[in-house]
């Protein structure tokens, strides 16, 4: 049976995001909801490995963090909102330690308490880290506190359908005051009603064949966002991570960039080490850079995947750096300690996403939105290597803290009718939403890849504006179920993502054309879409 709820605040997803910010507005006496889509701790948040870039140590500095993440973004960085996100990352990683998450110790006492690894594309050791499980480390300490806390509900298995919006005159794309949500269990759609409703439901990632992200990764948020009136940026920037393992039964098996910053060495099957010819800072190159690299060597050589090699090292650093990755090579035949791994590049992190500005707020009034779900201009065109989960506890906490600021004066949310499903029936070709999943990633992967063409995009703008057709009738005929929302929103997310990169007709950061190799001056601002606004109420 269908239920109604009434909260403060409705967040949407249970990752460092959204956690951060449920955990700043309860605190301050908001009556809070968190919706998981699965299990609360099913996140792309709980697979991140290698750690939180930050400045902590005395020698570094916020210009040098600064400065190499505009580097990283190709030009396409906000400076602003960098600036922001560096020099508030230090109370964010205390926070952190304050609620109490265990980060690996330092090796010499003496000076700051914690080890600090380094990454691609950063000038300093500025990663701290909990071995090679930092997100496992800081998705259970925030869910543990969020648990705990009086004034937050966890509706574990609940998938949110669209964002309830109240249509005010003069009002631009009128005001949040709800959102129907799946309820997984008891295959009911519920009701919530709150004066906040905010998005944090990581990216987009599955919109890909290979990807080392958690099947949650279906760009929910960013898809909900647009059909409610808010403008998406840079969607054409997906990052594809050079090195996952390479293995039929290795899903999603990230191998971290920290490998490579402590000293691993990509190479070809013959042994020889190539990144030296594609950028001087070798393995240590920006993430686009490097897997525009492998992904060359491969197509050049018709080989299958490259080799990552820390074996070098002693078998005590490797093991105590990095045991999780260890132990889950060891599961597929792979000891790292004596032999290089096969690596390939997948889809891994989604650099665009819902607009919003330093306090979290998008183009809807009362709509919020953190995290990877977002575009907030500190990515550019490509993320630097850890500034993720440090983005989502700064603007998580930014967004709280405005949001507490100005809740006694959002008005109580409206009566608002129940989810009807008097018109639609019980599919019984569930083999089009499977079918549909799969030609959808497939063609992703082929024309909308790590490297493009104007013909290959093309090729894919026809197939997903014939998906969408599909997809949307059987939407309309047939009840929903939590793999027709996904896809539903996948084919949206695909749209906007092929749309950005066919209006961005030069290469730069993460897109990279054949057609326009290099990158355009004129062309250096953020591709911005704008959906058509909508009357009345909206829910689709």
């Amino acid at each position: 049976m269908q239920s109604e709820h009434l909260f403060d605040v409705v967040i949407i997803g249970s990752g460092a995001a959204g956690l951060d910010l449920a955990l700043t507005v309860a605190s301050g006496g908001a009556k809070t909801a968190v919706l998981a889509k699965r299990d609360m701790e099913e996140t792309s948040t709980y697979q991140a490995q290698g750690g939180i870039a930050a400045v902590l140590d005395p020698s570094d500095s916020f210009q040098a963090h600064i400065r190499d993440t505009l580097i990283a973004g190709a030009g396409l960085c906000d400076e602003e909102a960098v600036r922001f996100v560096v020099e508030n990352g230090p109370a964010a990683i205390q926070r952190l330690i304050d609620y109490g998450a265990r980060f690996t110790p330092a090796e010499e006492p003496g000076g700051y308490p914690y080890h600090l690894t380094r990454e691609g594309g950063h000038s300093a050791r500025r990663i701290i880290h909990a071995a090679d499980a930092t997100g496992k480390e800081t998705e259970d300490t925030l869910a543990e506190q969020a648990r705990r806390h009086p004034n937050i509900s966890i509706f574990e298995n609940f998938m949110a359908i669209d964002i309830i919006r109240e249509i005010l005159p003069g009002r631009g794309h009128g005001r949040a005051v709800g959102v129907y949500a799946l309820n997984k269990a008891l295959d009911e759609v519920d009701l919530f009603r709150a004066r906040v409703i905010a998005l944090a439901t990581g990216g987009a990632s599955k919109a890909y064949l290979y990807t080392s992200n958690p099947d949650t990764s279906t760009g929910d948020g960013i898809a909900m966002g647009w059909r409610a009136g808010c403008r998406i940026a840079n969607m054409e920037f997906e990052q594809f991570h050079p090195t996952c393992l390479y293995h039929p039964q290795a899903k999603s098996q990230l191998i971290s960039e920290a490998v490579r910053g402590e000293g691993g060495r990509l190479l070809l099957p013959d042994g020889e080490r190539f990144m030296k010819r594609f950028d001087k800072r070798g393995e240590l190159a920006p993430r686009d850079i490097v897997a525009r690299a492998i992904d060359h060597e491969m197509k050049r050589l018709g080989i299958e995947h490259v080799y990552l090699d820390i074996s070098h090292k002693p078998a005590d650093f490797i093991t105590s750096h990095f045991p999780n990755i260890y132990e889950a090579c060891l599961k597929y035949g792979y000891d790292m300690t004596k032999e290089p791994i096969p690596v390939v590049p997948a889809a891994h992190y989604t650099c665009g996403g819902v607009m919003v500005d330093k306090r979290a707020r998008t183009d809807v009034e009362n709509l919020y939105a953190v995290g990877e779900t977002t575009y907030t201009g500190l990515h550019g065109a490509n993320r630097l290597a850890s500034n993720s989960l440090l983005e989502c506890l700064v603007y998580g906490e930014a967004a709280g803290r405005d949001i507490l600021r100005q809740l006694e004066d959002i008005p109580a949310p409206p009566a608002l009718p129940m989810w009807d499903a008097s018109r639609v029936t019980n599919s019984d070709e569930l083999v089009v939403v499977s079918h549909n999943w799969d030609e959808l990633r497939r063609f992703m992967w082929d024309y909308v890849g790590i490297v493009r063409t104007t013909k290959r995009l093309q090729r894919a703008r026809h197939r997903v504006d014939l998906l969408h057709e599909e997809i949307t009738e059987y939407y309309a005929d047939f009840r929903v179920s939590a793999d027709l929302l996904e896809l539903r929103n996948l084919t949206l997310v695909a749209y906007l993502i092929i749309r950005s990169a066919m209006a961005r007709k030069e290469s730069r950061g993460l897109h990279y054309t054949l057609d326009y190799p290099e990158p355009v001056e004129s062309r250096r601002h953020p591709t911005i879409l704008t959906p058509k606004r909508f009357t009345g109420w909206s829910s689709a």
